[in-house]
């Protein structure tokens, strides 16, 4: 069995601060349903857990109902920072769940195969992101954002979602952030802190988040 935890919290502060992103409507829904739909309709994920304080479980019912959703869900609570919202979301999930899909409820446009690549991936190493390689060249900024030096980006990937990993490894992973009292914004780092291998995984679509305004455009072209 395997779980697909969507964290739908979060501040909007890039956006403005002033609209929850995820409830901006693009092609007919709000964002966060774009991204639950998906989830739904994949087929190694057999639960999904919705990660949010901004709308109410009636609300959510009600948006689970327009969605035609054939999967079970429940809604845990978000915490102070995104790896609170994620243990949180983690001790919802069932006891028999394997494996743990980690996605940003931003992140509308992940692709089934995406997911099923993570996926497998995740069952043979522990621990899987998806992730597209570096092609833009790279500078490091000096002093009042003078180039200081080129950085090398044949070995740079940019990390997105979904993160998936076996239950028993993220949850070790953040006991240990916890532990010591870290701040991470991504919960691979987590694993790094543990030395818990993770493979990269080539999305093999366009897979953005809506961060800015400016990111609606592109993401409402790749929905339609």
């Amino acid at each position: 069995m395997n779980a697909a935890v969507i964290v739908a919290g979060g501040a909007s502060r890039r956006m403005g601060g002033a609209v929850n992103k995820l409830l901006l409507e693009l092609e007919g829904l709000p964002v966060l349903g774009h991204t639950w739909r998906r989830f739904d309709s994949a087929p190694g994920i057999d639960e999904i857990v919705i990660v949010n304080s901004e709308m109410d479980d009636g609300e959510l019912q009600s948006l689970a109902s327009q969605l035609s959703l054939k999967k079970p869900w429940h809604r845990a609570a978000s915490g102070a920072e995104r790896q609170d919202s994620v243990w949180n979301g983690l001790q919802s999930v069932a006891v028999a769940c394997e494996l743990v899909a980690i996605q940003d409820g931003a992140r509308p446009c992940t692709s089934l195969d995406t997911i099923a690549a993570t996926l497998e991936a995740a069952s043979v190493t522990g621990a899987a992101v998806a992730a597209s390689k570096v092609t833009d060249t790279l500078k490091e900024a000096g002093t009042k954002n003078q180039i200081a030096c080129t950085i090398d980006r044949e070995k740079l990937w940019a990390v997105q979602t979904p993160q998936v990993f076996r239950r028993g490894i993220i949850v070790r992973a953040l006991e240990a952030v916890r532990d010591q009292g870290l701040n991470i914004t991504d919960d691979t780092a987590a694993c790094e802190l543990i030395g818990q291998p993770v493979r990269l995984v080539a999305s093999d679509t366009p897979n953005p988040k809506v961060t800015t305004p400016s990111d609606l455009p592109l993401i409402a072209s790749l929905l339609r």
